[in-house]
């Protein structure tokens, strides 16, 4: 049985907001894991697990595209915001 709780899903979730994309996308990861290992767990109410399950998905999703977008390749998929003719 894991320590983890849907509690501690959900303060991951709020603190990869503020972490730096590699750092962030590991707590993510791992994060992520825990509430896979919950789905054996007969106390853990699973509907609220399957929704935070998809909630990391999408962050993961979220914070690597901001990487990218911060690292340059928004301006490329943007012309308008940048140097356009």
């Amino acid at each position: 049985m894991t320590d983890t709780t849907l509690e501690d899903v959900e303060r991951n979730l709020d603190r990869a907001t503020d972490l730096e994309t590699e750092e962030a996308v590991s707590v993510l990861r791992t994060t992520r894991q825990d509430v896979e290992n919950l789905a054996t767990d007969a106390d853990v109410d699973e509907q609220r697990r399957t929704e935070l399950e998809e909630r990391l998905d999408q962050r993961i999703r979220e914070v690597q595209n901001r990487d990218a977008y911060d690292s340059g390749l928004g301006a490329a998929m943007n012309p308008e915001d940048g140097d356009a003719p």
